[in-house]
């Protein structure tokens, strides 16, 4: 993105004027070379902002590479398994495979959370995750007026017809939901959260238990033992 805009500026400046509208003798008076200067003082400035973007990006287009759609392994787990840089990946092997005991065990291991969503976004559904742990959030607020306001915000986010990351409802449960956010409490998305937990449960689950993501990272803590 970074480099297109630049190359868009070079374009704009460099390009062939439209005919009759600006003759050599035209350009150069209107080029003086105070304008010249400010014009290289800016592209310039955007060429630096592009390179500044570019080293930016590296770390992220590393972390992105690992979710790709092509691929759904990664040979440095640590990209998306821990939230800050420079921290050790302190899961053991006996903790990976406990994970394939049930869904629920994944869903309380914080590491397992994390490859899970991982997996979920090689096959472009990480919403079905978001949502339940939003919901799991949810559930610890004890103010009654943030309630409201959360409620209404995890609806119009994953439940609501065309939500920017609208879930796999049918059309009855989103119904009920709708209602129960009018006078919203702890247990206002209970149906709709249970729909999603089952819906990963017996779907994403088990593709998640075959894949390399979750094979690989397996032989990887097997490995740190050996």
């Amino acid at each position: 993105m970074y480099q297109e805009a630049a190359d868009s500026v070079l374009q704009g400046l460099g390009g062939p004027c439209p005919s009759g509208t600006c003759p050599a003798e035209t350009a150069a008076a209107v080029w003086t070379p105070k304008r010249q200067s400010l014009s290289d003082h800016t592209i310039g400035k955007d060429l630096q902002n592009a390179r500044t973007g570019q080293r930016q990006n590296r770390g992220m287009r590393t972390r992105l590479g690992c979710l790709s759609h092509k691929s759904d392994s990664c040979s440095d787990f640590t990209a998306i398994l821990l939230d800050k840089p420079n921290r050790v990946l302190k899961l053991s092997t006996e903790e990976t495979t406990r994970w394939a005991d049930s869904f629920d065990v994944l869903l309380s291991h914080k590491y397992g959370v994390a490859a899970f969503r991982a997996f979920l976004k090689t096959e472009f559904s990480e919403e079905n995750l978001e949502f339940w742990l939003a919901c799991e959030e949810f559930k610890k607020t004890r103010s009654t007026a943030k309630l409201a306001s959360k409620a209404q915000r995890i609806f119009e986010e994953f439940i609501d017809v065309q939500a920017p990351r609208e879930v796999n409802l049918d059309f009855q449960t989103r119904e009920v939901t709708r209602r129960n956010i009018q006078e919203p409490s702890s247990s206002c998305f209970d149906q709709a959260q249970g729909k999603i937990h089952s819906l990963m449960e017996k779907d994403s689950y088990p593709r998640f238990l075959r894949s390399k993501i979750y094979t690989d990272l397996l032989s990887q803590t097997q490995r740190r033992l050996s």
